[in-house]
C-alpha cells in the first residue's frame, strides 16, 4: 500500500477548542499534516485520507511538540471561526 503525507499551515490569532483535546490550544502557527493511502484496483489514482495530524510550530530547538490527530472538518470549522472573529 502506498501512502503520502501532504503538509499544509494554519495560522490561529486567537486560542481554539477541538472535540476529543482536554484543552484550548493557544493561538499561533501549526503544521496540518495529513496522510492519506492510495486505494488499488482502479483506472485512476485515488487517495483516501488516513489521518490528519495538528501540529504547533515551535521556535526553541529543544522542545519537541505534541502532534494531536484531530478532525478535519473541525478543525476547518475551528479556523473559520477564528478568521471571522474580530482582532
Amino acid at each position: 500500500m502506498l501512502t503520502r503525507t501532504q503538509t499544509t499551515t494554519m495560522v490561529f490569532r486567537h486560542s481554539f477548542v477541538l472535540k476529543g483535546l482536554d484543552r484550548p490550544l493557544p493561538a499561533g502557527t501549526y503544521d496540518v499534516e495529513t496522510e492519506e493511502q492510495l486505494l488499488e484496483d482502479l483506472s485512476f489514482p485515488v487517495y483516501r485520507r488516513i489521518s490528519t495530524m495538528l501540529i504547533p510550530r515551535t521556535h526553541a530547538p529543544h522542545e519537541h511538540p505534541n502532534a494531536n490527530i484531530v478532525d478535519p472538518s473541525e478543525l476547518e470549522r475551528a479556523h473559520a471561526a477564528d478568521r471571522e472573529r474580530l482582532p
